[in-house]
């Protein structure tokens, strides 16, 4: 029985039958969203540590930390959980404030195209220190 009378027949049999929600992939988008706010809380006390550790340090020596293997590693993850974890909100926030769909079409295009160029502007970076040991000056 439904909660709200005469609206019995109104769900798509279908979407009972597969346990879809309102459109199908809220669950994965949520779920993702708390993978990476969970990776991100270890990941972000490690930049912070290895940040204060570096903070009166000089170029090379900064360079020569990043050029760890574990320290890259964690940097490269760490940005590309950033990056997801930042494109997952700002989707969410374009879909419920922004009423126009060609607006929203293109905010959300404008979205990834930026997320995904972030992170590999940021991986590339960090991968030019590491496997070349110093980065452009």
């Amino acid at each position: 029985m439904s909660a709200y009378p005469g609206q019995d027949g109104l769900r798509n049999p279908l979407k009972v039958a597969r346990g879809d929600g309102a459109s199908g992939t809220g669950t994965r988008h949520w779920w993702l969203q708390r993978v990476t706010a969970v990776a991100l809380v270890p990941l972000s006390i490690w930049f912070v540590f290895l940040i204060g550790g570096l903070m009166h340090a000089t170029y090379p020596v900064v360079l020569a930390s990043i050029a760890q293997p574990v320290h890259a590693i964690f940097l490269i993850i760490l940005s590309v959980c950033l990056f997801w974890h930042g494109a997952l909100g700002l989707q969410v926030i374009i879909e419920d404030y922004v009423h126009t769909r060609w607006i929203e079409v293109t905010l959300q295009i404008a979205l990834r195209f930026g997320a995904i160029l972030g992170a590999v502007a940021c991986v590339m970076a960090v991968l030019s220190v590491w496997l070349t040991g110093t980065g452009y000056y």
